[in-house]
């Protein structure tokens, strides 16, 4: 198979700014574009609102397609490119609102979103929990996303590896004390799943929060290939080749030798 270019946006969004922000996400595809040939551009989760906008998320959630998956969705289209990237979304019910991740084809159109699992801390104020694992079928492969803390949860990457997962997407809003273990669950998961994970965090400050950045690209089997070590704006270009994820599961034999009967006090409430 061609191997694929994913480049990963290192950004600082501003609370409760979202035209600023959706300019900023615009400006990057270009710009990235422009530079070279690249099949996938990840940006952060939240990155169109920010973190820290508590009540305010009801006002800036959008239906999907709406304005900002329509103005993305062209950038994609002219630049033949999909794009990933976190935002509120609402459905019908105005009031109810989900921390999601929406990815689009290089056709500009919705490919599909997910929505965030396990919120944490006053996230669960402002959002519902979603309650999938999708795994979306792309021109590069199969490609499975987590939000945030779901990264803390192995259960999250398995289910998504046992549904096909070959490329796992983590979009975060990862804070600057934690970022040992950002790193420890991004290679983790990746050795345990034999997949390649795309990993995104944003950077700068909202009003309490400081966000550590380390974006990253580890391969199936836990090494990186490339990463934004300063807490900075930029991105960065990495090339993945789905082969090696075959070729890894062939060799640990991980997925295959599983004894799924044994594992029940997984789905045990604690």
């Amino acid at each position: 198979m061609a191997p694929i270019t994913v480049a990963l946006v290192q950004m600082h969004p501003k609370v409760s700014e979202p035209e600023f922000n959706l300019a900023k996400m615009v400006d990057y595809i270009e710009r990235i574009a422009l530079e070279q040939k690249v099949d996938l551009i990840v940006f952060p989760e939240l990155a169109v609102t920010g973190y820290e906008c508590g009540l305010r998320f009801t006002e800036l959630a959008e239906k999907v397609p709406g304005h900002v998956v329509n103005v993305i969705s062209r950038k994609a289209s002219e630049f033949n490119v999909h794009v990933l990237f976190g935002m509120p979304i609402k459905e019908k019910v105005e009031s109810i609102i989900y921390n999601a991740a929406i990815l689009l084809g290089p056709d500009g159109e919705v490919i599909g979103d997910y929505r965030k699992v396990h919120l944490r801390g006053e996230e669960r104020m402002a959002f519902r929990s979603g309650f999938r694992y999708p795994v979306f079928e792309t021109g590069l492969g199969m490609v499975g996303v987590m939000i945030g803390w779901d990264l803390a949860f192995p259960e999250v990457a398995r289910s998504l590896t046992l549904n096909g997962a070959e490329i796992i997407c983590v979009l975060a809003n990862w804070e600057t004390g934690a970022m040992d273990e950002w790193e420890t669950y991004i290679k983790a998961r990746a050795y345990e799943n034999s997949v390649f994970v795309v990993a995104v965090n944003r950077v700068g400050e909202d009003y309490t929060y400081s966000f550590g950045g380390k974006s990253m690209v580890v391969g199936p089997d836990g090494q990186k290939r490339t990463i934004i070590d300063e807490a900075i704006e930029g991105y960065a270009i990495a090339t993945m080749e789905l082969d090696e994820v075959r070729k890894r599961r062939e060799e640990t034999q991980l997925l295959q030798w599983r004894q799924p009967e044994s594992y029940r006090p997984i789905v045990r409430r604690y």
